[in-house]
């Protein structure tokens, strides 16, 4: 399988844990790493390249940290202008259908933080909710997120055990040995990924 990988930072140069993550990802084979602040400085997204880049891939990964319980603007506006009715919904939108999506995210916080009754009072799948929602309505088939908790105090041994999660997850998709049926029985691609 082709995996897309649509990056969303808007301070990348005061990253930490997201310039690990995502360092080295274009080079590996069937991965194409996508920089939407980097392509797009401007905010101008030429939705037809963007439809392209969909259309050539079988697996589309949302990464980025999440800002204030959402995603960052430029993904926001991606959606808003890439994923056009009769295009990747309706019924007639057929383009996307049977592509497997997820979101790579980061999050400031430890997961203990992100529950219902703790300090953000939402879990991170509650928060990643309009998401799911969006590829379900786009026909794909939605997988749990994978997540990277604690970002504003990990330490960069953490940051690297994430990475080669991360990359155990990629080389499945890749290889074509990834388990849909396994992965949504786990609230994060993490637990699937660690328990093979």
């Amino acid at each position: 399988m082709k995996v897309l990988i649509l990056f969303a930072h808007p301070a990348f140069h005061k990253s930490k844990v997201n310039k690990l993550m995502v360092e080295g990802l274009s080079e590996i084979k069937g991965i194409t790493f996508h920089d939407l602040y980097q392509e797009y400085p401007e905010t101008d997204i030429d939705v037809k390249h963007e439809q392209k880049l969909l259309t050539e891939h079988d697996v589309i990964i949302f990464q980025f940290p999440v800002f204030w319980y959402s995603t960052p603007s430029i993904l926001k506006e991606w959606q808003d202008l890439v994923l056009e009715h009769g295009w990747a919904f309706g019924s007639k939108g057929n383009e996307l259908k049977g592509k497997l999506f997820l979101c790579s995210v980061t999050a400031g916080g430890p997961k203990s933080a992100y529950q219902v009754g703790s300090y953000h009072n939402h879990t991170i799948n509650q928060l990643l909710s309009p998401l799911r929602q969006t590829s379900v309505l786009c026909k794909m088939n939605p997988l749990p997120p994978f997540v990277v908790h604690g970002s504003h105090a990990i330490e960069e041994y953490e940051i690297q055990t994430h990475k080669n999660e991360l990359l155990k997850l990629l080389a499945e998709f890749t290889n074509n040995n990834f388990s849909y049926a396994d992965a949504i029985k786990y609230d994060y691609l993490n637990d699937y990924i660690n328990k093979q």
